[in-house]
Formats: C-alpha cells, sequence, structure tokens
C-alpha cells in the first residue's frame, strides 16, 4: 500500500511596485488633485496644501510620520463622498492626469515578470479604490492601498488601514499568506528609505 505523501501548498513569486516616484514620476495625489477640486472633492486651500506636499515629496524630505499624516488627511477630505463617484472620477482623470506620468522602464519590468509567470501589484499608501482603477489600466494583477471605512457605499473619513511603512509590509504578508506567494522568491520595487518594512518583507 502506497503511503500518502503529506500536502505540500505550492508558491509562487510575485513582484510588488511602489507607486509614487517608483511607478510615477510624481504623486499620485497631486496629480489628481486637479480633477479633485474641479469635482469639488477639495477646496482651493486643500490644492494649495497638495502643491506643499508635492514640493516635500519631491525633495525627498517626507519622512514616515509625514506621510502617515498626509493619508488620513487625505481619508478626511473623502468624508461622505460616494466610493462610486471617486472611481468614475479616477477613470475620467487617467488619461490626462495619472498615465503621461508613468514610468516605462517600470511597466517593462512588470511585464517582464508577468511573461516569468509571476503575478504583480501596485503597493501604495494611497487610497485603495484609487491604486485598484490605476492597477486595473495598467495592467498588474491587483493592488494594496491604505482603506477607508465604508457605509452605505460612502466613505466615513476613518482609517481603516493605512499602508506606509509597517503597514505597508503587514499588508503585503497578508496578500501573500492569502494567495500563497513565496515572498523570499518575489521582487519589490521602491525609491523611498521609507519603505524599508516594504522591501524588508520580501527577504523575510
Amino acid at each position: 500500500m502506497r503511503t500518502p505523501r503529506p500536502y505540500t501548498r505550492f508558491m509562487q513569486a510575485a513582484a510588488f511596485f511602489d507607486l509614487d516616484r517608483t511607478l510615477l514620476r510624481r504623486s499620485s495625489a497631486l496629480a489628481l488633485a486637479g480633477a479633485f477640486r474641479e469635482h469639488g472633492v477639495i477646496g482651493r486651500g486643500q490644492l494649495a496644501k497638495a502643491a506643499a506636499w508635492q514640493l516635500l515629496f519631491a525633495a525627498r524630505g517626507a519622512s514616515a510620520e509625514t506621510v502617515r499624516k498626509a493619508s488620513e488627511d487625505g481619508l478626511m477630505i473623502l468624508k461622505g463622498f460616494a466610493v462610486d463617484d471617486l472611481r468614475s472620477l479616477v477613470a475620467a482623470a487617467m488619461e490626462p492626469a495619472l498615465k503621461p506620468l508613468v514610468y516605462q522602464e517600470a511597466l517593462e519590468l512588470a511585464r517582464g515578470h508577468r511573461q516569468r509567470g509571476e503575478p504583480t501589484y501596485i503597493v501604495s499608501a494611497t487610497l485603495q479604490e484609487i491604486v485598484e482603477e490605476l492597477a486595473h489600466e495598467l495592467g498588474f494583477d491587483g493592488a494594496i492601498g491604505s482603506t477607508c471605512e465604508i457605509e452605505d457605499g460612502i466613505y466615513t473619513g476613518r482609517s481603516l488601514r493605512a499602508a506606509h511603512g509597517e503597514g505597508k509590509a503587514a499588508a503585503l504578508r497578508e496578500l501573500a499568506e492569502e494567495h500563497a506567494y513565496d515572498l523570499t522568491a518575489s521582487t519589490a520595487y521602491s525609491d523611498s528609505h521609507t519603505d524599508l518594512p516594504f522591501l524588508e518583507a520580501v527577504r523575510s
């Protein structure tokens, strides 16, 4: 009688790309700020604040705490806004605002991973619904972003998951466990020192 072999879970490598300054040339939040202002999501003062944030971001002077605070402030702006309306806004802004900012070299890297059978993901502190829309448009397999509480299809403004720093790494590990990705065989791309936990997660 043959002894049954123990069950072995198949583990697959994947590739994970940070968004701002890794996949895009600038902050995705600022790239969308004009469309948000036009549709009444943010006011003139908040648009100016977004511009100031971009200057800090471009100088690579944003600390992990600054990124965390900016992410949470951004979620509060969405309080009372419909999720479907946000998705429609981002989809409409994709061609004029976001796609021209994409590094083609990063897309080529992503295509190489997919050709090797490795799923590709965008991982960002930007809101989940925004990152998902961008991932879909650019041909990635999925996305990890910060999440905001939603009630009856409306954002409450309360943060549920902040995908930056250690939170970004934790979200990556959770995704890997769910899909049986081998992080030790996977690849992560980022330009920022604040993403060290995210980068180190693929080597643990």
